[in-house]
């Protein structure tokens, strides 16, 4: 970053000081002599018709007699251009105008022998999981970009999620006809709204800030908001500078200017936006309390949350990331993405990060490994009371108790601490290991679905499968376990799928609906058996729509990408209700051969699971 080696004031003298000596320039020679003599004429011949010639003065008009009036002097420009300001113009500017004024605005924030190609741009490569480069290379822009757009980020499945953010993590060449940092963009953009802004800020960080695009800036500003990093968007403020002219953006860029030094006139700036663009008085408090924070400026800044009525996104950043705990009112029945963002913001309070674990969990966001360690970290602080400092230490009794009865009482008493059926099986994620450690038998018949589905949701199938001999035929353990066998080949038959249907006591009986399309797309049913089968649930497996014909045909060119992002689009909703099971068909069928047949065994048994 720059440095400014003189304030505003001495720039204003110095370019004053220009705009004097260009009107009146100051003679060295003494008096008398600080005119030269004229150099004398050629006398003109008599007759040859010639004219005394007169140059033009610089600046002035070229016609005329030597007693002709000379013209205005040409005022006083800038390298840029621009007109000299006047001295409270300059007052007013900040670095950023003044860079823009003066001609030394960047055009990068990297030298150009460390500017990095736009060819692949992401976070994974082919051999750490992701996709192959040219997946999406020769598809439409149009299709790609409308998958990407049209999907509001809340998945049912937690494997859904976790597959869909793989490939958008992906480092992908851009389809034909779309700008890379636009694709970018998107991707970093979805992921936002998936709750991913710790994936979304890496990916917005692998363009250099010469290359951004508007859509690549407002998803940089998005994953940098999401998570509290707020001064991370400043190298590509420094770029793009006047480029934009939203309240949102001149805030932070009172915000770099004042990280950059120029603290007092950065604060000023954001005294200047309350009420513009949304921006209240308590937003630019926080806002200056961060600058101040941020830079070297020193002014106390008292915040004061009386007569504020809700949370907003850039509310919640700013006071998590100055550690100005709003009033518990204000979090109460807050839209998850709440819960999505202090479950990944590692200066949110350990209890406010355990509550976000509760919903993030079973998105997807956190693996049961990131939500022992959190758990582990309120287990170590002596300071924290309360349900969650219980579970902690309810966690690893789960894990180390003296017995194995002791064990599995934890492990259900924290399933039970679930306040609703998403709490719950992110309560089943957290204990995925611990369950995985209970010795297969006959004594835990009334709570062997959750030990399969706890496993299951951290991919310990091999774990699961050991209660295979327990989980009697036609249950949902059952259920479960013949879908996620990764190498079943004998088909499941009439009286099992019936067995099943007569225990099945979900609503429209969807467990059923999706045990057979899960059994369906992966090969494990034979077609007479599931279509006695599908007649006596009402459904018709084999119903087409455009997006069924689109995910099949992209199945059938064995583009994994482009199925994963189909998906995507057909397992949208905040719950398994929003599921069909026409849809559920067509998702595991394509991921099965495509090759991702792992994720599609764990899609399947999840739909069982949580339907």
């Amino acid at each position: 970053m720059k440095r400014w080696l003189m304030g505003t004031a001495g720039l204003a003298l110095a370019l004053s000081s220009l705009a004097v000596a260009q009107d009146s320039p100051e003679s060295l020679l003494p008096p008398g002599f600080d005119k030269p003599k004229p150099a004398a004429r050629p006398p003109a011949t008599p007759g040859d018709g010639s004219t005394p010639v007169v140059q033009p003065l610089p600046g002035g008009s070229s016609g005329g007699s030597a007693g002709g009036s000379t013209s205005a002097v040409r005022p006083a420009t800038l390298p840029s251009g621009a007109r000299v300001p006047s001295l409270k113009e300059l007052e007013s500017m900040s670095p950023d105008e003044l860079d823009q004024l003066l001609g030394l605005k960047p055009k990068f924030d990297m030298p150009s022998a460390l500017r990095r190609s736009m060819k692949q741009v992401g976070i994974l490569a082919e051999d750490e999981g992701g996709m192959p480069p040219g997946s999406l290379g020769r598809q439409n822009a149009a299709l790609v970009g409308a998958l990407l757009g049209g999907n509001k980020g809340r998945l049912v499945s937690r494997w859904g999620h976790i597959l869909l953010r793989r490939v958008l993590a992906s480092r992908l060449d851009a389809p034909a006809g779309m700008n890379p940092a636009d694709f970018a963009g998107a991707r970093a953009a979805l992921l936002v709204r998936m709750g991913e802004g710790d994936a979304a800020r890496q990916m917005v960080q692998d363009v250099d800030a010469g290359n951004y695009t508007p859509a690549l800036t407002q998803a940089a500003i998005d994953a940098y908001q999401f998570t509290g990093d707020i001064t991370g968007i400043c190298p590509v403020v420094s770029v793009i500078g006047g480029g934009r002219k939203d309240a949102d953006w001149r805030v932070l860029q009172a915000i770099c200017s004042s990280f950059e030094g120029s603290g007092a006139s950065a604060l000023a700036q954001l005294d200047r936006l309350v009420g513009q663009g949304g921006w209240q008085q308590l937003d630019v408090l926080l806002a200056k309390r961060y600058a101040g924070a941020a830079g070297k400026a020193r002014q106390t800044v008292k915040i004061e949350w009386e007569g504020v009525q809700e949370m907003t996104p850039w509310r919640y950043a700013l006071s998590m990331a100055v550690g100005a705990a709003p009033p518990a009112a204000l979090l109460n029945d807050l839209p998850v993405r709440y819960d999505y963002v202090a479950a990944t913001a590692p200066m949110a309070p350990l209890v406010a990060r355990a509550k976000g674990a509760d919903r993030a969990g079973a998105a997807g966001i956190l693996s049961s490994a990131a939500m022992v360690d959190l758990y582990s970290q309120i287990y170590s602080q002596d300071d924290i009371n309360g349900p969650f400092a219980e579970s902690a230490d309810t966690l690893r009794i789960a894990y180390v108790g003296e017995t194995p009865e002791a064990r599995m009482q934890a492990i259900r008493a924290l399933w039970d601490g679930g306040t609703d059926a998403e709490a719950r099986y992110s309560r089943q994620v957290l204990t995925a290991f611990a369950a995985a450690r209970v010795t297969p038998s006959g004594d835990h018949d009334a709570v062997l679905p959750d030990l399969i589905a706890a496993m299951l949701s951290a991919g310990l199938d091999q774990n699961a499968l050991r209660w295979a001999p327990h989980a009697d035929l036609g249950t949902v353990g059952w259920g479960q376990l013949v879908l996620a066998a990764p190498n079943r080949t004998a088909p499941v038959e009439g009286g099992a799928l019936d067995s099943f249907y007569d225990g099945d006591a979900s609503e429209g009986h969807r467990k059923s609906r999706f045990l057979l399309a899960g059994l369906a797309a992966l090969g494990r049913v034979k077609a007479n058996t599931a279509g006695g089968f599908a007649d006596k649930l009402g459904i018709d497996l084999g119903r087409q729509t455009r997006w069924t014909r689109l995910i099949d045909q992209a199945a059938d060119v064995n583009n994994r990408a482009l199925v994963v992002l189909l998906a995507g689009i057909g397992m949208q909703g905040d719950s398994w209700a929003k599921m069909t099971s026409v849809n559920l068909y067509h998702i595991i069928s394509a991921l099965d051969r495509v090759g991702l047949s792992a994720e599609a065994r764990m899609i399947a048994a999840e739909a069982v699971a949580r339907s």
